[in-house]
């Protein structure tokens, strides 16, 4: 049989001959093959056997045999080409597009932003007109005027989309269900004489045990451990003795301290625990109710063991020590005095953080949580007082973002962040309700921007479902700011504490700010006025029904 080098010299090991151009081995001629014409073709013959071209020692090819190799490539080889070109175009496309959020490309994004001169003359109540003789576009020609009307359409759907609907408090056996170790723990009577609410619970320990030895917030935090050392220490000297018996006292707090977020919390905190009557737990911010007793730390780091109550109940044994020693006091004892001191918390996720539901909650039919956090509070404690501080969600929102975001941080950044939060909560309004999606884990954990913390009305009502109205005290941080003895006032009246010495109340008020904004936020300025006008007009409906429920147009925040 008659074979060609030249035509074979082409092809894989594998491939068959007939593969080649044209070339039909018997038949083939020389003169009219298009690859084996010309003097440097040398014909091979063999046998029937298999040709093994690694044993031709030298073939010369003239420049024609390229183009025959095009032809005689394999189909795999094919397809792997156009499967590479298809994910360079993919990897370009991606590159283009993500060129144009960093105003990369000529065509600009939908969402995308201006450059903004700040100028506070510049009022709610103003039209996008008039808003564009402030501001100047940015230097690629991109106008503001561009993003605003396209995020408006969002806000229009999703305000479209708001009612606020009465959900259906669950009655205490299902809470039991759920929760059966918390009730064998916490009793349904406190002790008669003491203004906060305490019992005393036996302890089956020795003098070699340590009673913190489990406790999870020492465990897994090393700045709390000297607190527990200390407790170690004075531990026995506070145990009650009766009978034969050792028995401890333990305190839940009287009220609670539970929102919001930047909002001025920590700075009520600080000067309520000035009080001679008022002490806190060991911890500012335990937040039990809503991630500890879940197991969780940090939501980007999963699920650990969740913290039993006990371990929260820990926190309040300073308190509960100084409570005794006035219980166990012989005036008390002869005149029936009674305890004045109270005990409070102040973990601001306690209003608002029920993202943890959908994990450990049979989920509802419409996507709302069956649990809330204040079905569980109400049922230990139906008589505890709550505290909100709230401020103007638009500036939350700002200050949330330069408290929270750790790198990159700009006004612009931000603007991108609230966008791209606006539309995700939008997806969820077509398909769900207002609740489920405030208390969606995924979309919460999806958004930039924590635009759902700044919806205090939803929380506030679903609050009022279980607690009366007179249990809640709202305040604004724009008021404690312009006049801190005032709200500290109005703070002292609602928890019934006694009155101040001058020196006392002084010492209250008169303290600087705590957990002011950084220097080198404070540096990024404010945000983009379009930003801001978005967030009024996203945040209005909600404020709306606020004032209505607390019958205060000053939650309007209209010229803050």
């Amino acid at each position: 049989m008659r074979y060609c080098i030249n035509c074979c010299i082409h092809l894989l090991p594998n491939d068959l001959h007939r593969q080649c151009f044209r070339c039909r081995g018997p038949n083939h001629n020389n003169q009219k093959c298009p690859v084996c014409k010309g003097e440097n073709n040398i014909p091979l013959y063999t046998d029937s056997k298999q040709m093994k071209l690694l044993a031709v020692l030298e073939v010369r090819t003239d420049h024609r045999e390229s183009w025959n190799g095009f032809f005689c490539l394999r189909k795999g080889k094919l397809c792997s080409l156009i499967f590479g070109l298809i994910i360079m175009t993919l990897v370009m496309a991606s590159y283009i597009l993500t060129g144009a959020k960093h105003g990369l490309l000529l065509i600009p994004s939908p969402f995308h932003y201006g450059a903004f001169t700040s100028n506070p003359s510049l009022m709610d109540n103003e039209s996008l007109s008039d808003m564009k003789d402030h501001y100047q576009p940015s230097k690629m020609n991109i106008s503001y005027v561009k993003d605003y009307p396209s995020i408006k359409l969002i806000i229009d759907t999703i305000t479209s989309k708001i009612e606020f609907m009465t959900r259906q408090r669950p009655d205490l056996e299902e809470l039991r269900k759920q929760e059966p170790h918390m009730f064998s723990v916490i009793p349904n009577k406190f002790l008669p004489n003491s203004k906060n609410p305490c019992w005393y619970e036996e302890y089956r320990g020795n003098t070699t045990t340590d009673p913190y030895a489990t406790n999870s917030y020492a465990l897994y935090s090393k700045r709390f451990r000297t607190i527990f050392d200390y407790l170690r220490k004075v531990f026995w000297n506070h145990l009650y003795h009766y009978k034969d018996k050792h028995y401890r006292l333990r305190c839940l707090p009287q009220f609670y301290i539970i929102g919001q977020p930047k909002c001025g919390t920590t700075d009520l905190y600080d000067r309520l625990r000035l009080h001679p009557d008022v002490r806190f737990s060991a911890i500012k911010e335990p937040h039990w109710w809503t991630r500890k007793r879940f197991g969780i730390i940090r939501l980007r780091d999963g699920f650990h063991d969740r913290y039993p109550v006990e371990d929260y109940l820990d926190l309040f044994d300073l308190a509960a020590h100084q409570i005794q020693g006035v219980l166990q006091s012989e005036a008390a004892k002869e005149h029936g005095k009674m305890n004045n001191i109270i005990i409070g918390e102040a973990s601001a996720s306690t209003m608002w953080d029920n993202n943890a539901w959908i994990f450990f909650y049979d989920n509802s039919s419409e996507g709302e949580p069956p649990f809330l956090i204040q079905d569980f509070i109400h049922a230990f404690q139906p008589n505890a007082k709550l505290i909100i501080m709230l401020r103007d969600p638009v500036e939350r929102l700002y200050s949330d973002y330069l408290y929270f975001a750790s790198a990159n941080k700009s006004a612009e950044d931000f603007h991108e962040k609230v966008a791209e939060s606006l539309q995700l909560f939008e997806n969820c309004m077509l398909d769900y309700s207002l609740r489920a999606c405030v208390y969606n884990n995924t979309l919460n954990n999806a958004m930039s921007v924590r635009l759902q913390v700044g919806l205090y009305v939803v929380y506030l009502l679903d609050w009022l479902t279980v607690f009366d109205k007179d249990q809640i005290l709202v305040l604004r941080l724009e008021d404690h700011a312009s006049n801190v003895k005032y709200t500290m006032h109005m703070v002292f009246q609602f928890l019934d504490l006694g009155p101040l010495s001058e020196k006392q109340e002084a010492l209250i008020t008169k303290s600087p700010a705590s957990n002011t904004r950084r220097p080198e936020d404070r540096s990024l300025g404010p945000m983009l006025p379009t930003t801001k006008a978005i967030l009024r007009d996203f945040y209005r409906p909600f404020n709306t029904k606020l004032a209505q429920v607390l019958f205060d147009d000053a939650f309007l925040w209209k010229r803050t």
